[in-house]
């Protein structure tokens, strides 16, 4: 774990490249060729996950949400919020960052670094890992391993927004707001009113030599 987090700083200094080229990216990204959720979807489906999170685990009790940044955690709270608007209790919510953990971070030039908060025991909690877009499933593998590296917990579940399909690894998600059947070359992005300023779910076209994957953050 202490040869990740070195490799870690050596990548966070490379950062300001892999901006200008994911801003280059989205400078000249097209119009989306369909939007599949508005607000109100994203809102309606946040609130169905959060009744069938609660009803699946027969209440909120050792039960505690993992975001994976960098919406992932945006959407976990959001959760957390629903949860204890209907039960009445505010479960544990923590974020993940899982950048070198992916099996191809020791060829990704730049990764995205973040935080990762998780301020409670994991050991015997009943966890729901979070994700905006599950597509290959190998962002799942790789936060299963950082799981298992901070904690033991007693099971892992998994809520998406989106499950769009080409699956690379034996990953099926337990909780999903919207199935969307969609191509390799096309990116499904999620953005959210507090980053980006509007909370959509939108299908994009990959433009050549393009990046699949979640919108920067604010498309920066």
């Amino acid at each position: 774990m202490l040869a990740r987090q070195a490799v870690g700083h050596y990548f966070f200094d490379l950062q300001r490249l892999r901006v200008k080229s994911v801003r280059k990216e989205f400078e000249s990204m097209s119009s989306p060729k369909a939007v599949i959720m508005d607000d109100t979807a994203i809102n309606r489906a946040i609130t169905r996950i959060a009744h069938e999170i609660v009803e699946k685990n027969e209440g909120v009790e050792n039960l505690a949400l993992v975001g994976i940044v960098t919406r992932g955690d945006l959407l976990a709270k959001k959760l957390v919020d629903e949860i204890e608007r209907i039960e009445g209790v505010r479960v544990d919510l923590g974020s993940l960052d899982i950048s070198f953990y992916r099996d191809d971070y020791l060829t990704n030039f730049a990764p995205a670094v973040h935080a990762t908060n998780i301020p409670f025991n994991l050991d015997g909690k009943r966890v729901v890992l979070v994700d905006d877009i599950l597509y290959t499933g190998r962002t799942i593998r790789a936060a299963l391993d950082a799981i298992m590296d901070l904690g033991r917990p007693n099971r892992v579940e998994l809520a998406v927004l989106v499950d769009r399909g080409h699956r690379e690894l034996p990953i099926c998600p337990d909780f999903v707001g919207k199935n969307v059947p969609s191509s390799r070359e096309e990116n499904v992005r999620l953005y959210l009113e507090e980053v980006d300023g509007r909370s959509t779910v939108e299908i994009f076209d990959v433009a050549p030599g393009g990046h699949v994957g979640s919108a920067p953050l604010g498309g920066e």
